[in-house]
């Protein structure tokens, strides 16, 4: 019989190189949201997936980022350190074709002792075989790696064969978390997240970095859920940016939002949104914590 492996993964790597993708393809739903917007992903998520013979339990890591230092960028830091040093495999993932002083950066932060297994993203955007080639055998030679994967986590190439690697290293017997489990996040938790993608996802570079979501108010009849939240932005002209002309964008985000939580759910969910303005929030180390940021 097949003795059942589990462990800790941490996904890590620079903003943008498919990191939140590769959890949603990996455990087979969104728990991590997904926008072009670089740094998306604000806090460390926990997403499960059990086989037969493993359970893999990843943590979706912040982008570290090294560009700039205000409270909000130093605590999603703090959570790729702080997860790094308490898991049993790392999946560094870089974006095929791409391989520069940010990764590096990252690469840096790798514990020793800990397997490092290399996840090439976005293969399907490098034709050129030879090209493939040659870049896997420079990125592989940065780092005494584990293994070598290159993946398309956007149509799951490749994912398969990740987890057959990741599994080789997995340390446990027997189940970390219930079987039918597929996150600790709450409710409240990933119906904030849903807003903050949509919020990203249809005002893109319209909108500043520094805006999120706070659930004032969670409550559940039965299949109901009844969300209240508030959009929170740096400044006035921001606020007019997100509600839209006669208040159109602040619907589709809000309407876009309920449409996936009913589907995470599996129930009706209803949603009201508001905006409104807290100066300095990004770099307000209360106020920070108030939101949920570690």
């Amino acid at each position: 019989m097949t003795e059942l492996r589990s462990g800790f993964l941490a996904i890590v790597g620079r903003p943008n190189v498919g990191k939140s993708t590769l959890l949603n393809r990996m455990v087979g739903h969104k728990i991590s949201i997904v926008s072009r917007k670089a740094q998306t992903t604000r806090h460390r998520i926990l997403g499960i997936l059990t086989e037969t013979d493993a359970q893999y339990v990843f943590v979706d890591t912040p982008g570290f980022q090294t560009r700039y230092s205000n409270a909000l960028n130093r605590a999603m830091n703090r959570g790729v350190t702080q997860t790094l040093a308490d898991v049993d495999v790392v999946l560094f993932v870089v974006e095929a074709g791409r391989f520069d002083a940010k990764d590096k950066a990252v690469l840096k932060l790798m514990p020793e002792g800990v397997p490092v297994i290399l996840v090439v993203n976005k293969i399907d955007r490098l034709k050129d075989k030879a090209a493939m080639a040659s870049f896997l055998t420079n990125v592989a030679s940065s780092h005494e790696f584990a293994a070598v994967v290159p993946v398309c986590a956007a149509n799951g190439r490749q994912t398969e064969e990740l987890l057959r690697e990741a599994r080789k290293h997995l340390p446990n017997e027997g189940l970390l978390y219930p079987e039918d489990e597929l996150t600790d996040k709450s409710e409240r938790f990933l119906a904030a997240e849903y807003i903050r993608e949509k919020l990203f996802r249809l005002l893109g570079d319209e909108l500043p970095y520094a805006a999120t979501v706070e659930i004032e108010k969670f409550e559940q009849e039965g299949d109901l859920r009844r969300i209240y939240a508030a959009i929170v932005v740096d400044r006035d002209p921001h606020k007019a940016i997100v509600i839209g002309k006669g208040g159109e964008t602040l619907k589709r985000i809000a309407s876009e939002a309920r449409q996936d939580m009913e589907r995470l759910f599996d129930g009706k969910v209803y949603l009201e949104t508001w905006v409104k303005v807290k100066s300095g929030w990004a770099d307000d180390e209360r106020l920070l914590k108030s939101l949920g940021y570690e």
